[in-house]
This record gives C-alpha cells, structure tokens and sequence, in this order.
C-alpha cells in the first residue's frame, strides 16, 4: 500500500487490532499516504517505534453516564475522553453529544486534533470526547442532569494542565456551562482554563463563538488569493450544516463578497439564489432550535429539499463541507466539478470520503483538509486558556486579528511543507506533514513515553 516497508507493518498492525473502527482506520491511512513522503528520510522514526507510538493514544477512558429524565426514568448513555497525544501540550480538544458518537469515531477525531493542534502552534497537545447522547428534543433540566452525571467521571481526568475539553457537536455554550459548573463545584476551585467556550461573564474569550467558522474563511480566503488571485468576492457558495461552525463561516463568507446559496442540516437543504438571510438563519437555528426547512417555509422565493447529500449538485463556485464527517462522497464531488467548483475547503472533521478527495484532488479544485482549515476553533480555545492564565480579557478585535493571522500562519505552513515534499499546493499532504513532524520532533525528545 505504501511505498515504506514501516508504514505498511505499522498499519497492518493497526487493521489487526482494530477492525472494527473504520473512522479510525481511514484517517490513519489518510495520513500516513503523506507520511510515505518523508518517513525513509527519518530512520530515527523507526528505531525510536515512533509511529507505533504516534498512532496508539496515551489513554483511553469508557464509563457509564447515568442520569433521570423528566419522567423520573433512569437513563444510561456511554461517555468516552482520548487523550491522545500530550508531546507539546496538554490533551485538547472538543466533547461530542450525538448518537454516532462511538470509540472509532473519538480516536478518529482525536488522532486528527493533534496534527491539527500542532498546526496552531500554540502548546497544545490532542484529545476528544463525547457520548452517545442526543440533546436534541431534551429538556434544559435534562441536559443538565446529564452533563452533570458526565463530569462527575471526567473531572478526576482532566485539568488546565492535563487535558482542556470543549465544545464540539450538540455541545454548545449550554452544554458548556452545566459541564463547568459541575467540574467547579467538584474540584472547588475556579479552575478557568480547565474547559474552554465557556460563556464570557465566566472566563470566555470573545470571538470563540464565531471563531470556527472566521477561521475557515481567514483560511480559504488565503488558498484562493496565493493559489488562484481570487477571492471570495462574487462567489457562489454552499455550506453544508447550519450549527455553529456553518453559521458563521456563512457570515464570514458574506462579509468577504461572497453570496451562500445554500445551507443544511440532518433531515434536508435550502438553496435560496439571492443569498441565505442569515437574521432569518439565526432566529431559527439559535433561538427556536427548529428544523432548517422552516426556512423555506418563511422565506418566499427559497425552495427545501428533503435529504442532505444532494446539496452538492447545487451549483456554486466554492464549497464549505462544515456539517459531520464523510458526509460528501464520490458522487457529490463529482457533482460539484461538473458545476465548475474551483474549491473545497472542509469545515468539518473529514467531511469528504477518500473517493471524493480524489475526484476533487484529480480535477485540480484546491482542497483543504479539516486539520487546516478549521482549526481556528481550536486556536481560539488556546487564546481563550492564554486569557484564563493572564487573568485578562481580550477585545473581540484583538482576538479575531490574532485568529486571522494564526489561519495565516497554517496556510503557509501547510504550502511550505507541500513544497518540500515535492507536491507544491496539495494542502492535505502539507497539514499532515507539517503537523506531525512537529510532534515528531517532541516525542523524540522526550525519550519512549
């Protein structure tokens, strides 16, 4: 598979232990493909089992979450914390409520957050975690009682020092606040950097909220000016999702001259021509909570469509897959390149499937993998511990200034370490390359741990 001999054992080993994690699976092969570029030019790498060890997590926790729904029935869902990779900072990295949410699932996203982390370059190092359960339809009592049950086990594990959880899907500034809450009254002290997207009268960071989103557009905004001379300006584009991270990339979008045409979430997808009204957008999804076909619903001349995938067959200059992972497949890529993309930049965790990398990849669109391109959230939180440390807030300006200069910063990190792999301009190759030899780098330092 692999031109490495490593690799290839390193894999095997991998595919024999954990067969049955295919998220998993398919974001270590994603990587090491890059990998198989630089790794013989590192012997070190395999006397020191570096791979071995880069791709096993360095805790792995499963427990119980049990907790009353409003009818006094006792509920039972699982929880999960992976704390990956700790070689440049503490474990960091989002909470994930949702009812897909297995162990592949929190080893994949993991596994992605430390390459992604290390991209930063701020000190932090990967960890994710989440539940099966699905906050969607549950009271604020019950959401409530769940996250306290949640981090009654987890606040023994982690620390502003250890591991720094957030927010990720179906985890918002609710879930955020109840999960801080607990974790304060357990420990008993105002640990702030211990959690971050926490709500501002209590040690969050302006811009958190819509720093995602920023990020994906501060991110894409680069590739296309050094990559094409383009810009958003009279674009065409389609978001997929309509939660936190698509809201404000569609914003950001927008600000930059650019026209969203069309939104999602679970059920269906909007396309409305003259622009997504992003007022109406906002009442719906984070005021009412309600289904993004209300949309249409209330909006004359924009039109719903029951199903998700089809929303890459809407014609659109630029593409933002910004809702769950592999949620854009061979046929949805080939889709948006008959209709003339000239880019996909991923808002999401591995929202394209390795068949729609490739047709998108071998049709010459620019493409930016999740680690890159979204991880101005994680950036934020990094910002928002550094605030938590200083005891000292930041204006949203200052922190929106530092945020587009750190998407700055990855993009051409991600350009230089394609250069020097002889693959000028594939930004996939450059992210995982460019991550992970920074975390090389510190593992071999820190000896066989």
């Amino acid at each position: 598979m692999y031109k490495s001999e490593y690799l290839n054992r390193v894999y095997e080993s991998i595919v024999k232990r954990d067969p049955n994690e295919p998220e998993y699976l398919q974001a270590v092969r994603e990587v090491f493909e890059s990998l198989d570029l630089v790794v013989d030019k590192h012997p070190e790498w395999e006397k020191a089992g570096l791979i071995e060890r880069f791709v096993e997590p360095e805790r792995v926790l499963e427990f119980r979450v049990p907790w009353v729904d409003d009818q006094g029935k006792v509920q039972v869902n699982r929880g999960y914390r992976v704390q990956y990779n700790s070689a440049i900072g503490p474990y960091k990295g989002g909470l994930r409520f949702h009812p897909s949410v297995n162990l592949s699932v929190i080893k994949f996203l993991g596994f992605e957050q430390t390459l992604k982390n290390s991209l930063t370059t701020l000190p932090m190092g990967g960890g994710k975690g989440g539940s099966d359960f699905d906050p969607k339809g549950r009271s604020d009592a019950e959401v409530m009682r769940f996250c306290q049950s949640f981090m009654t086990e987890m606040a023994r594990h982690i620390g502003q020092f250890t591991d720094v959880p957030a927010g990720d899907i179906g985890v918002g500034g609710r879930e955020v606040g109840y999960l801080y809450g607990q974790f304060k009254r357990i420990v008993n002290r105002f640990e702030a950097g211990a959690i971050t997207g926490k709500g501002i009268p209590f040690g969050g960071s302006l811009a958190r909220t819509q720093a995602t989103g920023y990020g994906l557009c501060y991110f894409a905004s680069e590739a296309l000016k050094k990559q094409r001379n383009d810009s958003f300006a009279g674009k065409k584009v389609v978001i997929s999702g309509s939660g936190n991270v698509a809201q404000y990339a569609a914003e950001k979008c927008m600000q930059l001259g650019g026209t969203v045409v069309a939104m999602s979430d679970s059920n269906g997808y909007v396309v409305d021509e003259r622009g997504i009204d992003l007022e109406k957008l906002f009442d719906i999804k984070q005021k009412r909570r309600a289904r993004i076909r209300v949309y249409a619903e209330e909006v004359p001349g924009s039109e719903y469509h029951e199903g998700c995938k089809g929303i890459w067959g809407v014609k659109c200059d630029i593409a933002l897959p910004c809702a769950s992972q592999n949620e854009m497949d061979a046929e949805g890529a080939r889709a948006l390149v008959a209709n003339g993309a000239m880019g996909v930049f991923e808002g999401a965790n591995m929202p394209l499937t390795p068949e729609a990398i490739a047709v998108i990849q071998s049709a010459g669109l620019l493409y930016a993998p999740g680690k890159a391109s979204n991880a101005g959230g994680v950036a934020t939180s990094g910002l928002e511990m550094s605030q938590n440390s200083l005891r000292m807030a930041w204006s949203f300006e200052e922190v929106d200034q530092k945020l587009s200069g750190i998407m700055e910063n990855i993009y051409n990190a991600c350009y230089a370490a394609s250069e020097e792999c002889g693959c000028p301009g594939d930004l996939m190759v450059g992210a995982n390359v460019a991550g992970f030899l920074k975390v090389a780098e510190a593992m071999m330092a820190q000896g066989v741990v």
